[in-house]
C-alpha cells in the first residue's frame, strides 16, 4: 500500500489540521485484529462497541477515557503451564484497543455478556452548541428563541 502524503492539506487548508493528523495517524498506525469487534450504529447520535472477549474475566478488562480516545485493554492472567493442548482455537493473549471518539461523544456504559463486551456511547452535544433561531428587530414569535442580552 502506498503511503499518502497529507502535506499539502496542512498548507491550504485552515482549521483542518486535526482531520488531516487523524487520517495521518490511520494510514500510520494498523490497528491490531485482535480481538475482533464491531462498532455499529444504534440510534440517532448512540453508538455500539461490541468485542468478542471470550475467555476474559471482568477483573481481567480495563476501560479508560482520557480526552478524545477510549482505550480498551485486557490483560489475561497466568494460565496453569500442566494443560496439554492437542489444539488450541481460543486465543487469550493481552490486548489493547484504542478508539477515536468525535466531540460530544460519551461513554454511557459497559457491559460483558457471553464473551461479548458491549460499550455503549452516545453524542450529547450542550445546549450552547445547538443551532438557535435568532429574533430579528428583537420581536419573537412562537418558535423563536430569543437570545439573553447580558450587560457588558
Amino acid at each position: 500500500m502506498r503511503p499518502f502524503d497529507f502535506t499539502p492539506l496542512y498548507r491550504s487548508a485552515i482549521g483542518f489540521d486535526r482531520l488531516a493528523q487523524l487520517f495521518d495517524d490511520a494510514a500510520r498506525d494498523a490497528q491490531p485484529s485482535y480481538p475482533p469487534y464491531n462498532i455499529e450504529l444504534v440510534g440517532e447520535d448512540q453508538y455500539q462497541i461490541t468485542m468478542a472477549v471470550a475467555g476474559f474475566d471482568r477483573s481481567e478488562i480495563d476501560i479508560e477515557i482520557e480526552r478524545d480516545t477510549l482505550k480498551v485493554t485486557g490483560r489475561k492472567q497466568r494460565e496453569d503451564s500442566n494443560r496439554n493442548f492437542l489444539h488450541r482455537g481460543i486465543a487469550s493473549r493481552n490486548f489493547e484497543h484504542t478508539f477515536r471518539l468525535a466531540d460530544h461523544v460519551q461513554v454511557v456504559g459497559a457491559k460483558l455478556e457471553n464473551g461479548l463486551l458491549n460499550i455503549e456511547l452516545k453524542r450529547e452535544i450542550p445546549e450552547a452548541l445547538k443551532p438557535r433561531k435568532i429574533a430579528i428587530d428583537g420581536i419573537a414569535s412562537n418558535n423563536v428563541q430569543v437570545l439573553e442580552q447580558r450587560a457588558a
